[in-house]
């Protein structure tokens, strides 16, 4: 399962437990680089920069976004502002997007999840 990219790290969403170094911890298992948790599994995600966050890099997001009422994005370390046609093509999809650094991200993620919310994330992995 880990060299399929068509399969997910983790079959459910869970909260992530630490992040940093490169990657999150999560539901006893450790993931160097970005996540992307979804309310039906946890991915992982090639996206290393902000400025790639785009349409394609969240199509499992769409994919989904029946069962999602907010993304949240976590950027790394920077701030960053989504292009205006990312943000419409989400409203489209009665997805809100909310965007902060990472460490900001994975704690919102984790109460909103422990609140039994609608809530996904694309998280950028910190050093």
């Amino acid at each position: 399962m880990a060299g399929d990219p068509n399969a997910p790290h983790f079959p459910r969403s869970a909260p992530i437990d630490a992040y940093g170094k490169g990657g999150f911890a999560f539901a006893g298992m450790s993931h160097r680089g970005s996540l992307l948790c979804l309310p039906d599994a946890i991915w992982a995600w090639d996206v290393t920069d902000p400025a790639k966050i785009d349409r394609y890099s969240l199509d499992r997001v769409f994919v989904v976004a029946n069962s999602i009422d907010t993304l949240l994005v976590g950027t790394g370390t920077g701030l960053w502002l989504p292009p205006p046609e990312l943000r419409q093509a989400l409203k489209a999809v009665r997805v809100v997007l909310d965007t902060m650094q990472t460490g900001p991200a994975v704690r919102t993620y984790n109460i909103m999840i422990g609140e039994r919310r609608r809530v996904a994330a694309a998280l950028i992995a910190v050093p």
